[in-house]
């Protein structure tokens, strides 16, 4: 470019060998920040019509998917080879506003604005241009472009007034702050600053002496710093500071590497320099490898940061940060690792905000880089309009739920912090700020959240402010009211809602909380814990009768428990081989009848009858499904004292269907329906089932068939007559003798709820009926008198008598 040789300035544009971006796996940099001149004015053999169609595939791309890095591209590498100026500045401002450029795409764009603008109005632009891209990476060759385009276009500058070269000073001094320290280059940065210098001093009338001088002492003061800092080629260094000290008069031997004739000062910081220096020439050596995976090179820069940080130079490692940035952009570790060094050792100020909202920029997907953001502005006292806009440009970013819950937490904390403790100068803040915060988080997150320990942490924190802060109970339980909603089957949702209401001394709100939830069932020892803890409540704050109640309720509900506690235990020692063997082994030592006494083996037959029947019997005794069923006969409806039930226990392994017990009942005949109980909660069949026969012959031909065995199980079967059942089981339905009773609103819901938790698909249809066993011995008793036709027809039980018979089993 002829333009390089107008000043000392560009004297060594054309040694330009700054590293671009190295080629990135997931976004392919290497393959679109290298759009140049030639690409621009080469042909590739494609027309107008071909790039036009090219334009508009790419155009109806980023329609769709505007978030697509390569697309965006190739659309500016088009519009660069069309000259389209002003739709390639549209499709370069947009791909911006989502992704930070390259420093070869910052370069392009400038040259490419600056080759057709001219002007005022113009230079400011590119100007800008340049300023947006020393901010987003590091980049030696881009600084030094942006002080060559000032410095050649700038009127004040090239004109030497006092102001154009007061502001040439003050950029390059901000390019050696950026980059100075930079080991590798740079030195680049200080020869093109003396050169400026330089350039200045031959300026000056050689009759103004003082100026002279001053201008002498400047340039001098350039190579005593460039001296003090380690960098390559400094022993070439030395020798242009003692070859420019002899242009000056100084009597040194220019052509010696020797400190002769230098300030004790000067040769004092050069070897500190040079030490420094020759202790990281390995590093900067294996960071600058090009033979290695990405992967090793960012550990080596890793390697190189950690001997920075040891050393305990800040402004060194931020350097060497932001050399690692520039070759791995969307590295979130760096990032991470990049800014919890900021937080450290900064705490607060400009630099570790603009460090965040690049972090952003790279790495918009990853909420604790969010999270670190706002509570830098925070610390920065940063104003609630700036907070406020970065949280809503994180809500707009791809994260997990976890760190959408985590932002939506930190803007509350936020908050709260500013409310408490108003910011001198900035108008008090409204809590309903919290209070939206809040519903918004509890509106997204609730359908994702439901049941969880996040969902429950936003509620008690949000309802602990309406209380706390806003001074609000109502509004606390409402917030408390609405996570029962979402997550009523989580223990700790309402033991911290008790807990608010106890601490406020509210006992009959929570006694009433207690009574809403001691039934539910819970994980794990949930249930019996709330059953405990309202006992305990009772005996701490309730009256004798509200401890009597208590006591109560509590106790069925821990006996249930308790029997379902024992029978999942038994299942498990059933399935286990080697403590079925244990128990057998047990079995044939201890049940030696010759060993006991007969009234003692009677007692423990009357105690222990369930050993008789093993297995079979526990499940018999896990009866809790409502006994209120619907039936009716395929061909004509029998009338209601016909209608009968068998009750029926069969192998619960062996998955007895209904085509198995019609297949049992085959020789009998005249069976009406089948229903086999399943387990409320897990679906699994309980061992119960229920069949109707159409009249009472059939029935006594099924009773007779009790003890006989299907599916290699023997069954036990019993009658049932609902005219004597005393009360429905609690989720069943109230009943009276008479068969229009029994069809009340409740039965037809409690059959309902038990037909759609069945796997069986028959339809049952006729008159409700009640299952009551007929009066049997307890299981596990036997006799050796033969069955009469007395004992069969002896008076039914009712159903509870039945139930107790069994649990007493």
């Amino acid at each position: 470019m002829e333009e390089e040789t107008l000043n000392p300035l560009t004297s060594e544009q054309g040694n330009n060998d700054d590293q671009s971006m190295p080629d990135l796996p997931d976004q392919d940099l290497g393959s679109s920040d290298s759009y140049s001149d030639s690409d621009s004015g080469s042909e590739d053999g494609d027309d107008q019509a071909h790039q036009n169609l090219q334009l508009q595939t790419l155009e109806a791309k980023l329609s769709t998917n505007p978030a697509n890095y390569d697309t965006h591209v190739q659309y500016v590498k088009i519009l660069r080879q069309m000259a389209d100026i002003e739709k390639l500045r549209q499709a370069r401002e947009a791909m911006n506003q989502l992704f930070p450029l390259t420093p070869s795409m910052w370069q392009d764009w400038a040259k490419d604005d600056a080759s057709l603008s001219t002007g005022s109005d113009a230079f400011l632009a590119i100007e800008k241009l340049y300023e947006r891209g020393v901010f987003e990476y590091l980049s030696i060759s881009l600084w030094r472009d942006f002080l060559d385009f000032v410095k050649e276009n700038d009127p004040s500058i090239r004109e030497c007034s006092p102001a154009g070269i007061s502001k040439a000073r003050d950029l390059f001094e901000r390019a050696l702050t950026a980059a100075g320290l930079h080991v590798s280059e740079g030195n680049k940065l200080w020869e093109a600053y003396r050169s400026f210098e330089l350039a200045i001093f031959h300026t000056i009338d050689e009759k103004d002496n003082q100026a002279r001088e001053k201008q002498i002492q400047r340039i001098r003061s350039l190579f005593h710093r460039q001296l003090s800092v380690p960098h390559v080629n400094m022993r070439s260094t030395l020798l242009d500071y003692k070859a420019w000290e002899v242009e000056q008069g100084n009597i040194l031997d220019a052509g010696s590497s020797d400190l002769d004739g230098i300030s004790f000062q000067v040769a004092s910081a050069y070897k500190k320099a040079l030490e420094m220096y020759d202790a990281r020439v390995h590093l900067e050596e294996q960071i600058c490898r090009q033979d290695m995976s990405d992967s090793e090179r960012l550990q080596n820069f890793m390697n190189y940061l950690r001997f920075e940080q040891s050393s305990g130079d800040p402004a060194r490692v931020q350097m060497l940060y932001e050399r690692a940035i520039t070759d791995f952009p969307i590295s979130s570790y760096l990032w991470l690792d990049y800014t919890h060094y900021l937080d450290k050792t900064l705490k607060v100020g400009n630099v570790i905000t603009n460090v965040y909202s690049r972090a952003v920029m790279n790495c918009p997907s990853v909420g604790e880089l969010w999270v670190r953001y706002m509570l830098s502005l925070e610390r920065g006292h940063a104003s609630e309009k700036e907070i406020a806009s970065v949280f809503e440009k994180s809500l707009l970013c791809t994260l997990t739920l976890d760190e959408y819950l985590d932002l939506y937490l930190t803007r509350v904390d936020s908050l709260r912090r500013r409310i408490s403790c108003a910011i001198e100068g900035e108008h008090g803040l409204e809590y309903s700020l919290i209070r939206e915060t809040f519903q918004n988080a509890s509106d997204y997150l609730s359908a994702y959240l439901k049941n969880t320990d996040g969902l429950l942490r936003l509620h008690a924190y949000w309802a602990r402010l309406e209380l706390n802060l806003h001074k609000d109970q109502l509004a606390a339980r409402g917030v408390w009211e609405t996570l029962l909603k979402l997550c009523g089957s989580m223990l700790e949702a309402w033991q911290g809602y008790i807990a608010m209401e106890t601490e406020l001394g509210h006992v009959n709100e929570a006694r009433a909380l207690y009574r809403r939830c001691y039934s539910k069932r819970f994980l794990g020892t949930g249930s019996e814990d709330i059953c405990h803890s309202w006992l305990r409540f009772e005996r701490e704050f309730g009256s004798l009768d509200d401890f009597d109640h208590a006591v109560q309720k509590v106790t069925p509900r821990l006996e249930e428990l308790e029997l379902f506690k024992s029978q999942q235990e038994s299942k498990l020692t059933e399935e286990n081989p080697l403590k079925k063997n244990a128990r057998d082994k047990r079995k044939q030592v201890s049940d030696v009848p010759n060993e006991q006494h007969p009234a003692k083996r009677q007692k423990d037959a009357a105690q222990k009858p369930k050993k008789a029947h093993g297995k079979d019997s526990e499940v018999m005794n896990s009866v809790e499904q409502t006994k209120v069923e619907k039936t009716k006969a395929t061909g004509d409806q029998p009338d209601i004292e016909n209608e009968q039930q068998i009750k029926k226990r069969g192998p619960e392994k062996r998955k007895a269907n209904d085509e198995h017990l019609r297949q049992f009942f085959s020789d009998v005949g005249g069976v009406v329906a089948i229903r086999i109980l399943h387990d409320k909660f897990t679906g699994k069949s309980r061992g119960l089932a229920y069949v109707d026969f159409s009249d009472d012959g059939h029935l006594v031909a099924a009773v007779a068939k009790n003890k006989q065995v299907l599916l290699g199980k023997k069954l036990s079967i019993a009658r049932s007559d609902p005219k004597h059942g005393k009360k429905e089981h609690a989720r069943g339905a109230e009943s009276n003798n008479s068969a229009e009773a029994s069809n009340a609103p409740r039965a037809r819901q409690a059959q309902q709820s038990t037909y759609n938790r069945g796997s069986n698909n028959v339809q049952l249809r006729g008159k409700n009926t009640f299952a009551t066993p007929r009066n049997i011995l307890a299981l596990g008793h036997s006799t050796n008198k033969p069955k009469t036709e007395e004992q069969d027809d002896e008076k039914p039980k009712s159903n509870d008598e039945f139930r107790n018979m069994f649990r007493k089993g």
